[in-house]
């Protein structure tokens, strides 16, 4: 009796692309053996033609989501090691990016050495993990049964595949592509340092677990590294929605970059009133201080964002300035009117003195700036204090020779003395 064979069916394609294996094999001269192995390999992939990924391919994403997290692969995920006490929410994603695939004994799934780009899940069968010596000689290192995982050292730490892994008894392997992974990775922050840890705790011998801990070690601090730098980028740029994402990611909004900035001091900056609310809601501190001793207040003061700095000051912020005096001389010796008034408001002591007991109204005196004198003055600045050479802002005033100046200096002796 004769098969019939639909034209375009998968029988067709399978006898069609078997012709074709059968001509390329005969036209390089392969071996029996591989031959052989390479022709079963086939057959079973047409066998097994019905998998999850050839039937449901076609469905679309939410449906395929819900089938396949529910039904297919997540009760095996949930006992990987590699995943455990990793959240619901990733280990979705994980199950929506695999696919499995059929093994025959003796098949050479990795070798040792070479750069792996899939992690594999046994979820039926036996294989075996050897080392390869100088000499040609096998050693066995581990058998792998269902729920073990390999290829997860080669992918997640950027090194050669340890051992080869080969195929014991028939086998059924779910795998994750290493690009899909690090995509989930950079969404879910907290559950990638938990595989790593996982990895850590499940890899045998001292000298491996010795060899692992400095990788996994740089690779969770090139992570925070990366997640400070996205989050700071979203602060400046006044993204709310990415950092949402960030946050529910396992961002740290206290985390600082290399100049001891966070996210906060990046927003105030920018002038994000937004994005400082909802920071200050979520925890950050408002009283951070990078390397060149600002806070977020400072920040925002020196930018004149009065409604940030006043939230700010609402939620317990203050200037924290290391150094009151220098700085407020500074901003006086700039003439920058509007940052020396804000930074009075918010509490700065105008009467602040250096090594050498001047005031920042002996420098503005000094310097014939009479309109930062009189905000000095507006703000309680004592015309009679003396420096260690005994001199006022009086006397400074009187050798600058300005008018204006020394108006406004006499005024406020004038009035000191009234009110005594």
């Amino acid at each position: 009796m004769t098969a019939l064979i639909v034209k375009g069916s998968k029988t067709e394609r399978f006898r069609d692309k078997m012709t074709d294996l059968i001509k390329y094999m005969n036209r390089n001269k392969l071996g029996k053996e591989i031959r052989s192995q390479v022709k079963n390999h086939l057959l079973l992939h047409y066998e097994s033609s019905d998998t999850k990924h050839s039937v449901v391919e076609d469905i679309p994403v939410a449906i395929r989501s819900k089938v396949i997290s529910q039904t297919l692969f997540m009760d095996i995920v949930q006992e990987v090691q590699l995943f455990k006490g990793c959240s619901d929410e990733f280990l979705n994603q994980i199950v929506m990016k695999l696919n499995e695939e059929f093994f025959l004994p003796g098949e050479v799934i990795l070798e040792q050495g070479s750069a792996a780009d899939q992690i594999y899940i046994v979820s039926h069968g036996i294989l075996e993990e050897v080392a390869s010596g100088k000499d040609g000689c096998e050693e066995s290192i581990a058998e792998l049964k269902p729920y073990d995982v390999f290829g997860d050292v080669a992918v997640l730490c950027n090194t050669q595949q340890p051992y080869t892994v080969r195929v014991c008894e028939l086998c059924k392997l779910l795998r994750i592509e290493k690009q899909s992974l690090t995509s989930i990775f950079q969404l879910y922050f907290n559950d990638s340092r938990k595989v790593l840890s996982n990895l850590l705790k499940g890899k045998g011998t001292a000298l491996r677990i010795k060899h692992l801990e400095s990788d996994i070690t740089y690779l969770i601090a090139k992570q925070e590294a990366e997640l400070v730098l996205r989050f700071n980028n979203a602060a400046y740029h006044g993204d709310l929605y990415a950092l949402k994402g960030l946050i529910n990611a396992g961002a740290d909004p206290n985390k600082i970059n290399y100049d001891r900035r966070t996210a906060l001091h990046v927003a105030t900056s920018k002038g994000h009133e937004e994005i400082v609310k909802f920071l200050v809601q979520r925890g950050a501190n408002v009283n951070c201080i990078d390397k060149f001793g600002s806070s977020p207040l400072l920040e925002a003061v020196k930018a004149g964002h009065d409604r940030i700095a006043a939230h700010l000051v609402k939620n317990g912020a203050i200037l924290n300035l290391e150094d009151n005096g220098s700085y407020v001389r500074k901003i006086a010796t700039e003439s920058n009117i509007s940052t020396l008034r804000r930074l009075l408001e918010y509490g700065v002591d105008p009467n602040t003195k250096n090594y050498d007991l001047r005031t920042p109204l002996h420098v503005a005196a000094a310097e014939g700036l009479h309109l930062v004198a009189a905000v000095l003055l507006e703000f309680g600045a004592d015309v009679l204090s003396k420096d260690r050479w005994g001199n006022t802002p009086l006397d400074e005033g009187r050798r600058c020779g300005s008018k204006p100046l020394l108006q406004i200096l006499e005024q406020a002796r004038a009035n000191l003395t009234c009110n005594r």
